[in-house]
């Protein structure tokens, strides 16, 4: 048996009679199990349950009697955000944003009913997901597993007794590192089979899970290189510990915190009631089509005339009611859009800054990168709200040109002929959302990983420099 796995035997024969590591690799281990299945049990659920409600959406929506056009345009429409497999690994910002759309004309709505807002204060404070305990419990595990492995021997005296043996510090070093990261194999082992499964299972990105896999496996690495390091480093576990816990406490808990309170006070988002009232100031600026003696309305109707070669809106050979509700609708859009985007563009600005904080705390770059996988980042949600726009859109404006088709002006809203069949509102609702392609969630995951390998090769070079001091101090 060579001396590198001879080594690592040991310091699992070790850990076997340390109640704290065992009870701590067991527990980890039991709540990596339970998290997946619970996370799992749950993502199906919602997926369904949103599934059934966009059912039935639709088919009340379909159901709908004979109505005048502009009523259907009022009477509105619900689109439900599907989950993306994945997620059930890593919930991201699910938890906090909505999923339910109401699509109606001359508004854009938010996003309501987040999971966070009707739940209980436990999920508000954080849910158990196989990512919460790889990026939080499993270090904790590790650190107190491992702080003590070089640290303890120079203690006892045994480190000097097997450099006189004639094992080469490099040997112990990559002993020690073969047997701590045989531990962080235990949690990891679970959470591959999990990928796994979720995708040749469910409609998810191989490539994706992949990504996820890597991301969690390098994670670890980080931190069976961490803390062997300081266990070089430190002549005392206690002091390794010590050092170890506040690394994590100040690395994984507060400046994550302090990061995100940071970037959203730097950069304040507006508020619903500002944004409403900033676009409503440019609505009432831009016309208002209701008034026939409003200035951008009567150059429309004057250019509408001349388009169709005719002197009087009565000759035109659409409805001109239905033709001023597609122009309004037209420019509302746009102004929706645009500050949408705006919004959007804030919160990104948000995102940046707190990835100024990555290099110091890599747990940061790993969030990033396992959220922009598991397809439950901010541009997810962002796509799955700009989408909605489209379709509100061309669900408003395929019924304002229902009006002007199949209406006249002298009918519509004067008599009981104000009306169409129920027969067009089939299919017109029907919403099929288009997740991200896999290649962009992995340019948005590029950068993190690129923060965790130079963290990796840090930390190589920083347990290098041990290794030859090991050497150094000995002789």
């Amino acid at each position: 048996m060579s001396p590198v796995l001879r080594i690592a035997t040991e310091e699992w024969r070790w850990l076997r009679r340390d109640r704290v590591a065992v009870l701590g690799l067991a527990l980890v281990l039991l709540l990596t199990a339970v998290s997946i299945f619970h996370a799992a049990e749950q993502r199906e659920a919602l997926a369904a349950e949103r599934a059934r409600r966009q059912g039935q959406v639709d088919k009340a929506f379909e159901a709908s009697p004979d109505r005048h056009p502009h009523r259907m345009v009022h009477y509105g429409h619900f689109v439900f955000r599907p989950l993306n497999p994945l997620a059930a690994f890593d919930s991201g910002v699910d938890a906090q944003t909505g999923h339910t759309l109401f699509l109606e004309g001359h508004r854009q709505n938010s996003a309501n009913f987040s999971e966070a807002r009707q739940s209980t204060l436990l999920l508000r404070f954080g849910q158990l997901t196989p990512a919460f305990v790889l990026q939080v419990l499993a270090p904790l595990v590790l650190v107190f597993a491992g702080h003590a492995m070089l640290a303890r021997e120079r203690e006892a005296g045994t480190l000097r007794q097997l450099l006189a043996q004639g094992v080469r510090p490099a040997q112990i070093v990559q002993g020690k590192l073969l047997a701590l990261a045989g531990l962080a194999v235990v949690p990891l082992l679970p959470a591959w089979l999990a990928l796994a499964w979720m995708a040749l299972a469910t409609p998810a990105s191989a490539l994706l899970a992949c990504v996820l896999a890597a991301g969690y496996t390098l994670w670890l690495a980080l931190w069976v290189l961490g803390t062997v390091c300081v266990s070089a480093w430190l002549k005392q576990a206690r002091s390794a510990l010590v050092a170890l816990l506040a690394v994590w406490a100040v690395g994984v808990m507060l400046l994550p915190r302090l990061a995100a309170e940071w970037a959203a006070a730097e950069r304040p988002l507006p508020t619903r009631v500002e944004t409403d009232i900033a676009i409503a100031r440019e609505l009432a600026a831009l016309g208002d089509s209701h008034d026939a003696k409003d200035p951008y309305y009567a150059t429309f109707r004057a250019r509408t005339l001349a388009q169709y070669g005719v002197s009087r809106v009565e000759d035109l050979p659409l409805n001109y009611k239905g033709l001023v509700a597609m122009e309004g609708e037209r420019l509302t859009s746009e102004l929706f859009v645009k500050y949408a985007a705006a919004g959007f563009a804030q919160q990104e600005a948000q995102l940046q800054a707190v990835d100024r904080f990555a290099p110091l705390a890599p747990v940061l770059a790993l969030r990033r990168l396992s959220m922009a996988a598991a397809g439950t980042d901010l541009a997810a949600y962002r796509s799955f709200l700009e989408q909605g726009e489209r379709h509100r859109y061309q669900l408003v404006q395929a019924l304002n040109r229902l009006q002007a088709e199949k209406l006249t002006l002298a009918t519509d809203r004067s008599s009981r002929d104000d009306r169409i069949g129920a027969a067009h509102w089939h299919d017109l609702a029907q919403f099929q959302f288009e997740p991200a392609p896999a290649r962009q969630a992995l340019h948005a995951a590029a950068p993190a990983a690129a923060v965790l390998l130079l963290w990796l090769a840090a930390l190589a070079g920083a347990l290098a420099l041990a290794t030859r001091r090991i050497a150094q101090v000995m002789r």
